[in-house]
């Protein structure tokens, strides 16, 4: 069981179903930033890549209108479950990204897609919770993806939160999200430990030079682009 933190609020508890990641630093700083945006009562927010449904629910709380979307049918199923758990009303959709929403457009965009880099070994075969975090020799595989197609679906005035790692290259996302027309800044840091997914990858990570020496905690941000 994990907790969603809202300042303003008690503490909500939702379920981490197996197979399906569960809310960690990455997923706090992120919903302290939508907490931070206030969705205002009735606006339309998409979740991409939801897995428990914890950043769709802190959304809801607010009063918006929530599509969350996950490729996995076991996140789509923690989605919904803690939807009810926590008495949100959510839109929950299985697809790839965008796509179970193709044509519609929206005030917030917010995902903490999979961004850590990865070994050509461990990219094949994976599954479960693996592709929550599995993204490419460059930890950009799902990134540059939302970087070119979220722009398409943000409405004027609207604003795209993004978790990442500075491990898969911060400045590559302010860029790419530049080129879309967006104003892109990160909104929020924070530095933590490397977890064992990371400290497993350390020597491939040092020896591609991704990773110095003797460094030992990770770089997180939220990138906050806008549509002006």
């Amino acid at each position: 069981m994990a907790f969603l933190v809202d300042p303003s609020r008690p503490f909500v508890p939702l379920m981490a179903t197996p197979g399906v990641y569960a809310p960690q630093a990455d997923t706090f700083l992120l919903a302290r930033a939508v907490h931070r945006e206030g969705p205002a009562p009735g606006t339309d927010v998409l979740d991409l890549g939801t897995g428990t449904g914890t950043l769709a629910i802190c959304a809801a709380r607010s009063g918006a209108r929530v599509t969350a979307v996950d490729i996995a049918w076991r996140a789509v199923f923690a989605a919904r479950l803690n939807a009810l758990r926590s008495r949100q009303r959510l839109t929950v959709h299985r697809g790839d990204l965008l796509e179970p929403v193709e044509g519609r457009s929206f005030d917030m965009i917010i995902s903490n897609p999979p961004y850590v880099p990865t070994p050509p070994s461990e990219l094949s075969g994976a599954h479960g919770r693996e592709r929550a975090w599995n993204a490419g020799p460059d930890g950009r595989t799902v990134l540059d993806r939302i970087c070119a197609e979220a722009p398409r679906a943000l409405r004027p005035g609207g604003v795209l939160l993004i978790a990442q790692s500075a491990l898969s290259g911060t400045e590559e996302t302010l860029d790419r999200l530049a080129g879309s027309g967006l104003r892109a800044t990160v909104s929020d840091r924070a530095y933590i430990p490397f977890g064992p997914v990371l400290r497993s990858r350390l020597p491939w990570l040092r020896e591609s030079g991704r990773v110095a020496a003797r460094e030992e905690n990770e770089e997180l941000v939220i990138v906050r682009a806008e549509r002006t």
